[in-house]
């Protein structure tokens, strides 16, 4: 059943292998990523691919896309043994992929984007009343709502993400390789795209869909291959295997402890931020305490203006009403270092765009944000800048091939980890973290929750956003829901569960205190 409810059609693997990877390794430099791994993808289904951050996944894709060349095996297209081109060129074969980082010109419509490189010209003249009518049957196909003629600048992430999938479909792919296409997308829209990938599947494309959400792998996929640490775990139809045997494959232990324990919060902590009447543009009388050693969760739908609260609060949207009050002193903050100065920091969600310099090494992004004191006599002490990364390294488990990687070349789970790294080295009271785990595996997922319990124990106040309801649920002591701009309840104790979450993110229920 797919997540809007209605019957997928069952789909027998299909026997015609449209592209295959035999024994396929890969080195950067002297250090070795991949291990002689096969993988095949028959037309006409869907082959999941799953594995820890580092497993080799993004690596293995992109040797099957032509964006890299392996040092060794072979690939075989319609059965006979390719070199793929490279850079992208692999789509005039029929073989696109769709990349998890977003690859649009933002300063081009949606139609210059989806026809980049590929313009309908009559006469030597670009046709753009063809290239508009096909652009608007596009995107009814995928069910984005916006003009083909709107700049890229201008929409959403989860906007964006569903323009790189319409771009792919306007290709009539043979082969679609979709990393982590549900990302950054609403149940809603994920709802659309699973529709579309099963209209794909029944024409008889092969698509490869790589994800961390396991449920979703279990609900679209025919099979589904792990890899742990660059070496192929196995290969099996989706149908009959239990989400806990694919995460126990993917991290070679088991998970069922998930979640850490939670310690009983002191109901006579000191406040550690408290908000009264809070508004912005978008958000209405909003008024909370957080108390020290607190992990506070804040749930609702996309667009509560759950982000944007604290966005306010940190000094990054401008507030019209309102008073912050942190550890009895009160004041707003008009830039993100006026709050880091109070101990209050923000790991953004959008940590490739706005929370790490992707161009620069893990020790320069590190200490950005407690630059002043990494200072002396306005020399950089670099030294003491070595001396925190190999600290973070082992305190967060940053795992590198070399110290000196870029941020782009990281895995996102090992991304996160060093945001987390970063905000930290400000050695702050207060942490407010979005969307902790969006994007990154079952095993740093773990690493992560731990992370932050360790954290709440030692006395520091946090903030959970998240649309992710069992990861609320698992890691905090309360949980506030928002909707339309304000609070919808806040709950405690054994009311915070999904049914109580959703009735107040739908508008079901009046506010009101649960204990």
């Amino acid at each position: 059943m797919d997540r809007g409810g209605s019957m997928l059609v069952e789909n027998p693997i299909a026997s015609d292998v449209l592209l295959r990877a035999e024994s396929l390794s890969k080195s950067f430099g002297t250090v070795p990523v991949l291990f002689s791994v096969s993988f095949d993808l028959k037309a006409g289904e869907v082959h999941a691919l799953i594995g820890e951050n580092g497993a080799g996944k993004s690596t293995l894709m992109k040797i099957m896309s032509g964006f890299h060349s392996p040092t060794s095996g072979r690939i075989f297209y319609n059965g006979e043994a390719v070199t793929l081109p490279p850079n992208g060129q692999a789509e005039a074969l029929g073989i696109v992929l769709i990349h998890q980082e977003l690859n649009l010109a933002e300063q081009m419509t949606v139609t210059e984007n989806i026809f980049l490189g590929r313009e309908i010209a009559k006469n030597g003249i670009l046709d753009k009343s063809a290239m508009h009518k096909r652009v608007v049957q596009i995107l009814d196909s995928v069910g984005l709502d916006i003009s083909p003629d709107t700049r890229i600048s201008q929409l959403s992430i989860a906007e964006k993400q569903m323009v790189e999938i319409a771009k792919a479909m306007s290709r009539n792919a043979r082969v679609l390789i979709m990393d982590e296409p549900t990302a950054v997308l609403t149940e809603a829209e994920t709802r659309i795209l699973f529709t579309q990938v099963d209209r794909l599947r029944k024409q008889g494309v092969a698509i490869m869909f790589v994800s961390h959400k396991l449920h979703e792998v279990s609900e679209i996929s025919d099979r589904v291959t792990i890899l742990r640490d660059g070496q192929w775990i196995a290969t099996r139809p989706t149908k009959g295997l239990a989400l806990d045997e694919m995460a126990r494959m993917m991290v070679g232990r088991e998970l069922s402890d998930l979640y850490p324990p939670i310690a009983e919060t002191d109901i006579d902590a000191d406040v550690a931020l408290r908000v009264d009447g809070l508004s912005t543009q978008n958000i209405h009388n909003v008024s909370f305490e957080l108390r020290s050693g607190e992990i506070l969760g804040f749930s609702g739908l996309v667009g509560s203006g759950r982000t944007e609260v604290f966005e306010a609060i940190c000094g990054l949207v401008p507030m019209r009403n309102g008073s912050i009050t942190t550890f009895g002193q009160s004041g707003r903050f008009a830039t993100v270092a006026q709050a880091r100065n109070a101990g209050i920091v923000y790991l953004t969600k959008d940590r490739k765009g706005k929370g790490l310099l992707l161009q620069e090494g893990m020790q320069t992004n590190l200490t950005l944000l407690a630059l002043p004191q990494f200072a002396k006599r306005l020399m950089l002490n670099k030294k003491q800048e070595e001396a925190a990364l190999a600290r973070a390294v082992r305190r967060f488990d940053i795992r590198a091939r070399d110290p000196n990687v870029l941020a782009k070349d990281m895995s996102g789970g090992n991304q996160q980890k060093l945001l987390l790294a970063k905000v930290m080295e400000a050695n702050p009271k207060i942490v407010i973290i979005d969307e902790p785990t969006r994007g990154i595996d079952v095993g740093t997922k773990q690493q992560i929750y731990h992370f932050i319990a360790a954290l709440a124990a030692e006395g520091v106040s946090i903030v959970v956003i998240s649309s992710e309801m069992p990861e609320v649920i698992g890691i905090s002591h309360r949980v506030i829901v928002m909707r339309d701009g304000q609070i919808a309840g806040t709950l405690t104790g054994d009311a915070i569960n999904e049914t109580q979450i959703v009735r107040y993110a739908a508008g079901l229920n009046e506010e009101k205190m649960h204990a």
